[in-house]
């Protein structure tokens, strides 16, 4: 199937229609979607069964542009969501987005492509590729089963292909803004302004101006009770829930309902205007942006806890330690680890890794024994090696990648053996955005009688990490990369390892006892955390954490899913873009080239519009090597980026594109 002709202007309510008569070959035509949308409709619990659907063609019911699949979008005319519908707004009807307009022609509910009642998504003004993958078949009717092996999850370098792409931009500005809209039922309006946190209060549903929690624990204790039955309590096979272990920590928690626009309102730098137009943070992979909630705390503490920690008496040195040690419990929690002894802060993911290697590296790496590493690393995760190898007389090995760059395991699985002392690998490339299979490396290494350090940098801000499950034995994040302050990370090491791990640093708080003869260190973390260390980040980190929590990373991680497929579907057929990086397995990023131009030259021209990418070589040189490139542009994404800031960004390149 050919590829429509590039829209000029993406900005323009102006779409191609695609004919909406025929269905594609070996899917069912219009009318039986229709018909099977309504049965889907009706089983929803408290749902009103919907009038008979008739398929209209006029005015806001044309579907257009970019599905990764051929099954039809279709609308439902004359038919408003049945009152009581996850579809119905805060009156029982419409768009379930206070204050969304319809265009005219455009009836609420339509051309929406049910998924699980946990997942109808709609980014910026229009509905992506809506993850057909998806559709819990547990919650569909039998009658709509016959359908679903045509909506199979196709994402990566198995979703770039020429199927057209079907998404319909409602005319009305506001219109389904919201992915997960239909989670505002019942609440009051959700563009309530937020004012500003009292300091140390947190995010909270109110905060948002959304309902709390009880919705959502309802929706939960659903979805628990249809998993005790026997039946799947799987929504999709994304990147970031892959085990019943994370669905079921899913379904413990409860989350605001994900609003974009309520997020967006957290984030002041957004609304920044470079070169006159309002900013498009795209650079998220070199560093996120910091919601006020974290710039609040930091205010707070500077203002009302500053001090140094552990050893004094006084009222202001408590604070400060209780601030700086529930940050530590934070990330325990975030993290899942076992206990905050396992939780050492440092300045970042580089500093991390440096004291892993200069300290246990130290003392378990000798003469003729390997370290391996994947060629899709950081600088970061290649250099403390490289100083380690040199030093002890050891051999770095690499494990190579696949054209899609993903890591060889058969490869890797050769490589392993008695000499293997340590394996240290990413689990999202900050080049190409591969997820890489941690879980399993980290098992190889074990069974090899190695121990694994997996680098988190890029992972922890798209999907839930739990180290008990991944069973590192060392992970390590920066602050910053999650939406708090730079000059801050963490390090995770499991007990048993840190307790035999000699300090790398001395001085400060890593003592226990000192004499001109003989010093006793503090055990695990104080030993690693020597002189006074970054307490007020350390505490703007836990407000960073709190505020991810809160949101849900399962939410964000869905929402970015989709956001990433709609710009890599825009993106792919541009004439002259080259993607550098295309396996199934993908978070935030797009890393390409544009024939005719150095990246630095398309970095300047979306500068110049306001969009901020990040061009060059990401600090992973030997990665972009392996592709014949010696540097890209590199948009990538975060839970606050829209469908319209895409729009934007694919304008540009367009641009530059029809010009050579």
């Amino acid at each position: 199937m050919s590829i429509p002709t590039p829209i000029d202007n993406p900005l323009s309510d102006r779409v191609p229609s695609a004919p909406q008569s025929e269905a594609p070959a070996g899917l069912p035509d219009v009318a039986t979607l229709a018909r099977l949308a309504n049965e889907f409709f009706s089983s929803i619990p408290g749902s009103a069964t919907p009038a008979a659907a008739s398929v209209g063609s006029g005015a806001g019911q044309s579907v257009s542009a970019a599905l990764p699949f051929t099954a039809p979008v279709t609308s439902v005319a004359s038919n408003p969501a049945p009152p009581g519908s996850p579809l119905a707004g805060p009156g029982g009807t419409g768009t379930g987005v206070p204050g969304a307009t319809l265009p005219q022609g455009h009836v609420p509910g339509a051309n929406l492509v049910p998924s699980s009642p946990l997942h109808v998504l709609s980014l910026g003004n229009r509905v992506p590729a809506l993850a057909p993958h998806a559709i819990a078949h547990d919650t569909v009717p039998d009658s709509a089963q016959a359908v679903l092996p045509a909506l199979e999850p196709r994402f990566g370098s198995a979703a770039l292909g020429t199927e057209p792409v079907q998404v319909e931009r409602p005319s009305a500005p506001g219109a389904f803004t919201s992915g997960y809209y239909f989670l505002n039922e019942g609440s009051q309006p959700a563009h309530v302004h937020r004012e500003t946190l009292s300091p140390g209060q947190g995010v909270s549903p109110e905060s948002f101006g959304l309902p709390g929690d009880d919705f959502l624990r309802s929706l939960s204790e659903e979805r628990r009770g249809t998993a005790a039955q026997g039946g799947s309590d799987r929504t999709g096979a994304y990147y970031f829930a892959e085990d019943e272990r994370n669905h079921a920590s899913y379904a413990r928690s409860a989350h605001p309902p994900f609003d974009i626009n309520a997020i967006r309102r957290d984030f002041p730098i957004l609304q920044e205007r470079v070169n006159g137009r309002q900013l498009v943070w795209f650079d998220n992979a070199a560093t996120t942006q910091k919601p006020q909630a974290v710039i609040d705390r930091l205010a707070y503490f500077y203002a009302h806890e500053n001090s140094n920690i552990h050893r004094a008496a006084h009222a202001i040195a408590g604070r400060a330690t209780d601030a700086y040690e529930g940050a530590r419990e934070t990330v325990r929690r975030f993290l899942n680890a076992s206990s905050t002894e396992e939780i050492i802060f440092v300045r970042g993911t580089t500093e991390g890794i440096n004291l892993v290697a200069k300290s246990w590296g130290a003392k378990n790496v000798g003469e003729g024994d390997e370290i391996i590493v994947s060629h899709l690393e950081h600088h970061a995760n290649i250099v403390p090696w490289q100083q380690l190898v040199a030093e002890k007389g050891a051999t770095l090995r690499v494990i190579p990648v696949d054209d899609s760059g993903q890591v060889k395991l058969d490869e890797y699985q050769r490589m392993l053996n008695g000499r293997t002392k340590i394996v240290s690998v990413t689990q999202v490339s900050n080049a190409l955005g591969t997820v890489v299979p941690v879980q399993e490396i980290v098992a190889m290494a074990h069974r090899a009688g190695a121990r694994a350090l997996v680098d988190g940098a890029q992972s922890v801000s798209h999907m839930r990490v739990d180290v008990q499950s991944v069973d590192a034995d060392f992970f390590v994040f920066s602050g910053h990369k999650i939406f708090g302050p730079t000059g801050i990370g963490a390090v995770y090491g499991k007990r048993e390892v840190l307790e035999d791990m000699p300090p790398w640093e001395g001085g400060g708080n890593m003592i226990q006892d000192v004499t001109f003869e003989r010093t006793v260190f503090q055990g695990p973390p104080s030993r690693f955390e020597a002189g006074t260390g970054n307490i007020a980040d350390a505490v703007g980190l836990g407000a960073a954490l709190d505020y991810v929590m809160r949101i849900g990373i399962e939410n964000i991680g869905r929402y970015e899913h989709d956001l990433l497929a709609y710009a890599t579907h825009l993106l792919r057929p541009v004439p002259g873009v080259r993607l550098i990086g295309t396996a199934d397995d993908k978070a935030s990023v797009l890393s390409f080239v544009l024939k005719g131009y150095q990246p630095e030259e398309v970095g300047r021209a979306l500068n110049e519009e306001g969009i901020a990418v990040r061009s060059g070589h990401h600090c992973a040189q030997p990665i972009l090597r392996r592709f014949g490139v010696e540097a890209t542009v590199r948009p990538s994404l975060a839970f606050y980026n829209t469908c319209d800031e895409v729009d934007r960004f694919i304008s540009v390149v367009r641009r530059l594109a029809g010009r050579r």
